[in-house]
């Protein structure tokens, strides 16, 4: 017997009231599964954010150069994190500088050495490896120096090492480029901001052969050389990314020793490849 329709009930829109309502539940249950496919994208967004923002590069740089020769990278590294300026201008030994750009730096960061930034970097990543994500080598190296050549560098003689004067070339830039205008202010003006005094501290330095001491560092490590750099040969610099136990090698063409001025975008580009692969 059917079921007893009181008053002026209609079994069709009943009916209808049972489709919709199922039809309700369906496009609630669709919603849902939409709103957690966001949750997740949104999450899987705020993960790599968090990352970028939480990351930090610190960043060392060569003889007689500061910050100026970063500047044209900071926009692309900033996408990669923060950007910390390592202090290597008040100390005259590679451990001392080590221990200043720890105390200054934050707990854990991702290290880029360029020239004798290299040289630093290479003690500081041994000196505290569980601060060190990982480390890149740019147009740097690990042979020491001989008594005659660390002599010369004390004296302000040790040829390429020095910024040029005012109507001489760079030995230091791509031989196409030597007397770029440009270039050649730039190197310049860090050579005057920094002055002499930081100049007889890094000239002190005493740089001993370091390619034993990278076969210890554990942590991921890129090793960049510049096929046309006249300041650290190509066969020093592949030698690197040979001892070291979790390398990669990576060569800018056309460009000399001062890649950050002179190919600032290809050095960035390797940057980043290398930091997404690794997973820094």
């Amino acid at each position: 017997m059917g079921r007893h329709l009181a008053g002026d009930e209609d079994p069709a829109i009943d009916l209808d009231g049972v489709a919709e309502r199922r039809d309700r539940r369906r496009r609630t249950g669709d919603h849902e599964k939409e709103r957690r496919a966001h949750g997740e994208f949104l999450s899987v967004r705020l993960v790599a954010m968090t990352t970028s923002k939480t990351r930090t590069l610190v960043l060392l740089p060569g003889y007689l150069c500061d910050a100026e020769l970063w500047a044209d990278m900071v926009p692309d590294l900033q996408a990669l994190g923060q950007v910390h300026h390592g202090n290597l201008y008040a100390d005259d030994t590679l451990d001392g500088m080590a221990r200043r750009v720890l105390a200054e730096a934050p707990q854990q960061f991702v290290l880029v050495g360029f020239s004798m930034g290299g040289f630093v970097a290479r003690v500081l990543a041994l000196m505290a490896p569980e601060r060190v994500a990982g480390v890149a080598f740019v147009a740097s190296s690990a042979r020491g120096y001989s008594a005659e050549e660390n002599e010369r560098r004390k004296a302000g003689a040790a040829p390429g090492i020095r910024p040029p004067r005012v109507g001489t070339g760079a030995p230091g830039l791509h031989p196409d480029r030597e007397n770029d205008p440009a270039l050649l202010a730039r190197l310049r003006g860090m050579q005057k901001r920094l002055g002499p005094e930081v100049r007889t501290r890094q000239a002190a330095l005493v740089r001993r052969d370091g390619y034993g001491d990278l076969e210890r560092i554990n942590c991921p490590s890129l090793v960049v050389a510049c096929r046309h750099d006249r300041l650290r040969s190509f066969a020093e610099t592949e030698r690197m990314a040979r001892h070291l136990r979790h390398s990669s090698f990576e060569v800018i063409e056309d460009c000399g020793h001062m890649a950050p001025l002179e190919r600032p975008r290809e050095l960035a580009a390797l940057l980043a490849g290398w930091i997404r692969r690794e997973g820094l």
